[in-house]
């Protein structure tokens, strides 16, 4: 028996049946209904008419024909030059920003979710002007549990959101039909698939998969890694004194931080999964964030640790074909930040309690006060 009003689920916590599973994608396959959400939740999207499909949500060979779509944009070899010279001084503006707030400021808040949502709304297509909506949107979408995102009726904000989004990229897409540009937005509005344009519930999702996914997990763990680096100071001066200890701790971080909890997969077989018993029908979570801190692959999991000699193994993104399509570009932004700011921070530490969202699916801070000295930029 389950709680009431939710699906049952077998928990999925260890590295290895994580990565089990995911790579066993037709055993194992996504639904429209992947993340853990409560029964009233889904009974009122389905009663709004209001039908989101992602790439989360789908499956080969449905799968394979979404993401490619877009996989050009997101190759390492497309992200190069000019993109990570963009990157750079994107990352340049916002450590500037904390320049010009002095000596003190909330580093999730005003620094940390608005470089990765610039970042990718260039991508996107959104201009600057739309950026604080395409903030607000996620955080009700994604931070629902939160009181302080969703209100008293978090079912109601959800729907909301989701008409709101629609609504902005509708508009988005009449436009980039009739007006076409260099950005993703008009590769999804123009999109055929099998020859006929893409239905509206795919490239809704697709639109949202971009906007969210590539925003609130890049800014969780870069806020997620000043905070470990602020609490550890021998770290902060170790990647200082050696900034090819970066590219780790990068990796580090993201497994510290992991800002996608969990998915959710249903067996389409009977199968034997350490031991257990895993009928046809039935559903397991898989929670990332505890794979990534198996004490059986990561030695003394819960020790932030720049130069963990396997920090790579981190599963945050992960695996076989549902492998994040924006994983390289979220390493490009977390390093390109990193490089800038530790070359110009003489101090950081803490200003204040920090905050989490509360939320089950996408996670990490929503407020780090922080209090800091800083060098001028060269």
């Amino acid at each position: 028996m389950g709680e009431p009003g939710w699906r049952s689920f077998w928990a999925v916590t260890r590295h290895a049946e994580v990565a089990e599973i995911e790579r066993q994608n037709a055993l194992f396959p996504n639904s429209e209904t992947s993340v853990q959400l409560p029964d009233a939740a889904l009974a009122q999207q389905k009663a709004s008419g209001v039908q989101i499909k992602t790439l989360v949500h789908m499956d080969d060979p449905e799968h394979a024909k979404y993401r490619k779509l877009t996989n050009e944009w997101f190759k390492p070899s497309n992200l190069r030059t000019p993109f990570e010279v963009r990157v750079g001084e994107l990352a340049k503006r916002y450590v500037d920003r904390m320049a010009e707030f002095g000596s003190e400021c909330d580093f999730a808040r005003d620094v940390a979710l608005l470089y990765p949502l610039h970042v990718i709304m260039s991508i996107l297509g959104v201009p600057e002007e739309g950026e604080p909506r395409m903030l607000r949107l996620p955080q009700q979408l994604f931070g629902n549990e939160d009181p302080e995102f969703a209100g008293e009726d978090r079912n109601a904000a959800l729907l909301a959101a989701a008409l709101d989004f629609k609504q902005y990229f509708d508009r988005m897409t009449d436009d980039r039909r009739a007006h076409p540009r260099d950005d993703i937005a008009t590769v999804l509005s123009t999109a055929r698939i099998d020859g006929a344009p893409m239905p509206e519930s795919e490239r809704l999702g697709y639109y949202m998969i971009v906007a969210t996914a590539g925003h609130d997990t890049t800014s969780a763990t870069l806020a997620a890694g000043v905070e470990a680096l602020m609490n550890d100071p021998d770290q902060m001066r170790a990647l200082q004194r050696d900034p090819s200890l970066i590219d780790n701790a990068v990796e580090e971080m993201i497994r510290r931080a992991t800002p996608v909890r969990h998915f959710l997969r249903q067996a389409t077989e009977d199968y034997t999964l350490r031991g257990a018993k895993i009928r046809a029908g039935d559903w397991l979570m898989l929670v990332q964030l505890s794979a990534n801190r198996d004490e059986a692959i990561f030695e003394n999991p819960y020790r932030f640790d720049v130069r963990r000699r396997n920090a790579s193994e981190q599963i945050a993104f992960g695996a076989g074909v549902y492998f994040c399509l924006g994983a390289h570009l979220a390493r490009m932004e977390l390093k390109a930040f990193l490089r800038e700011l530790l070359s110009r921070l003489e101090s950081i530490e803490p200003n204040g309690a920090p905050e989490h969202v509360v939320a089950n699916f996408v996670g990490g801070l929503k407020r780090l006060p922080v209090r800091y000295r800083m060098r001028s930029a060269a």
